[in-house]
């Protein structure tokens, strides 16, 4: 009966006062984080600020109530941007909403359907790809605000875009482009020196606060939107067109997939830092349920958000309550301060989703795809230019095309057919487990069969009981007949978790096809080259060098 039970409801069990209290703090400093960032989504996303906060009440109320992550964080994010912005341009805002509802059945019956798994069937180069391109249109959609341009129309198009940008430079207004560099300048340097101060907070009421002491000639929420109005988020039943459904599937596909993907990718990250495991399928139905709800009081997609949910985890969130305090919270500015948020400048917003669009591009990725295979750059190259220059949809359907061919050839090329001869059959004594001795300071795990985008998560069987596992891990690769780059990032990230317990990986075996592939992408600097072993016998002799020395630690850490 668990498997069905949301997290809040299974945590409350154990649940006491000095928990609450953590929750409660945690809850209040995320809530004032996800303030800007709400209204950032919503004015980014071509409608009014108070559409993200109450986005982010509602579905962060209702994804912490219902959900099956311990402290994930769910709103408006910037990944939806794009999205949202192509769908109210061609449909409407009750477009939108037709659009967002429809997207929340599809997570609804991807949940029940036990479909919470299906984030792994994205290979990594489609992932990056994606996730570079909506970086690149976030930054773009900003440039406006960030320098103070003065323009009537931004258009959705991103070239056009560019184009009315550049013919509009001359407007420039320097004193809200000091405002947004100087917030950009206090979140690098939030980020990078005050990990614990979070930036969207300092730059919010820093900004507003400048605007009102001084006022400065910015274009601030109140002048462009009028303020937010208090009081209570109103129900209402949007205007659904029927006759726009199936124009409206695919868009809904898409606001579905992003956020199964968005929101599974969020409490991942939450399990590592909680050091919990999340319900991937409970998680879709509390999204899903989330996203019907949202329309209902002119809300905006939302999904798992990956900076508030670390931002509710460094603050010392214990439980789903956190997350709900957190919903809480945004309600009380809108009951209690909304005349404040006037003053709030664009120009801040606008410095915190480049922030945004910075962290959620995944660059340092991008060397990292540089070194593999032809076909893995061409799939990452093609879904991030698509995503900039067409949509995401197409984007992600044709590097999803790519990337199954590229399936289909790796496959392909693990198959052989060679006879039996004296010299294969005296080569693979070394390979053999059967007249090998394993001592108790090692333990071997073997790979059998193509380790490919959708089946890594299961190398998960090595960390599951990480604490009982001995000093010594060996992977053995012999039957291993192919990998990809999101089988690589897997066991690049197998190799961190056992490197932070203390512990010394080695790999030995690999065929022709994994071995390449793993020497193009530097695979050697996680573990170090003396540890990559041609055969399991050399596997185990290594591993006595190692024993020996009384070595707890890999004898060479090497990290990107």
């Amino acid at each position: 009966m668990d498997a069905w039970l949301p997290k809040s409801v299974i945590l409350l069990r154990e649940y006491n006062t000095q928990k609450f209290i953590s929750d409660l703090i945690a809850g209040v400093t995320v809530g004032l984080v996800a303030l800007p960032l709400a209204m950032a989504f919503a004015i980014a996303s071509g409608v009014s600020p108070q559409a993200g906060i109450y986005c982010a009440i509602v579905t962060g109320f209702l994804i912490s109530a219902l959900g099956g992550s311990k402290t994930q964080i769910g709103g408006p994010t910037g990944a939806f941007v794009v999205v949202v912005l192509g769908i109210i341009t061609r449909y409407g805002l009750d477009g939108l909403f037709t659009c967002t509802m429809l997207a929340g059945v599809l997570l609804v019956i991807m949940g029940v359907t036990g479909l919470g798994s299906m984030v792994k069937f994205f290979p990594r180069p489609v992932v990056v790809g994606f996730t570079n391109g909506i970086a690149i249109l976030i930054a773009s959609t900003q440039i406006r605000d960030l320098f103070g341009l003065r323009m009537e129309h931004v258009p959705g198009d991103f070239f056009h875009r560019l184009g009315a940008i550049a013919a509009n430079f001359h407007t420039l207004n320097w004193v809200a482009t000091t405002v947004g560099f100087v917030s950009l300048a206090v979140m690098i340097f939030c980020a990078r020196f005050l990990k614990r101060v979070p930036g969207a907070i300092v730059v919010c009421f820093g900004a507003t606060a400048a605007v009102a002491l001084f006022q400065l000639p910015v274009e601030t929420i109140g002048t462009r939107f009028g303020g937010i109005p208090s009081g209570l988020p109103h129900l209402a039943v949007p205007h659904l067109q029927p006759q726009l459904l199936l124009h409206l599937l695919s868009p809904a596909v898409t606001v579905a997939m992003l956020g199964a993907i968005e929101s599974l990718f969020s409490a991942v990250v939450s399990d590592k830092m909680s050091n919990d495991k999340h319900n991937p399928n409970v998680e879709l139905i509390a999204q899903g349920v989330a996203n019907i709800a949202s329309p209902l009081f002119g809300g905006l997609p939302a999904t798992g958000a990956i900076a508030r949910t670390a931002t509710n985890v460094r603050s010392g969130a214990k439980s789903p309550i956190a997350g709900i305090i957190h919903a809480l919270t945004l309600l009380a500015v809108i009951l209690f301060a909304a005349p404040l948020v006037k003053n709030v400048p664009l120009a801040a917003l606008a410095g915190i989703l480049f922030m945004v669009a910075y962290n959620m591009g995944d660059w340092g990725e991008i060397p990292e795809i540089l070194k593999l295979s032809k076909m893995d750059i061409s799939v990452w190259l093609l879904t991030m230019t698509l995503t900039v220059v067409a949509d995401l949809t197409l984007a992600v359907e044709v590097g999803m095309i790519l990337a199954a061919f590229s399936f289909v050839r790796k496959i392909s090329m693990t198959t052989t057919v060679s006879k039996v001869t004296d010299e294969y059959i005296e080569g693979g004594r070394a390979h053999i487990l059967q007249d090998k001795d394993i001592p108790d300071y090692t333990a071997v795990y073997r790979i059998h069969g193509p380790f490919l985008f959708g089946v890594t998560d299961k190398i998960a069987e090595i960390t599951e009981n990480l604490a009982s596992l001995p000093p010594i891990v060996i992977v053995r690769l012999r039957n291993m007949t192919a990998i990809d780059a999101t089988g690589i990032a897997a066991l690049e990230e197998l190799a961190a978790q056992l490197q932070a317990s203390g512990r010394s990986m080695l790999v030995c075996g690999a065929r022709p096809q994994p071995a390449a592939l793993m020497r193009e992408a530097g695979f050697e600097r996680h573990i170090g080259a003396e540890n990559i072993c041609a055969n399991i016998e050399e596997a185990l002799k290594r591993a006595e060098e190692i024993h020996q020395r009384g070595a707890s630690q890999p004898a060479a850490v090497h990290q990107r």
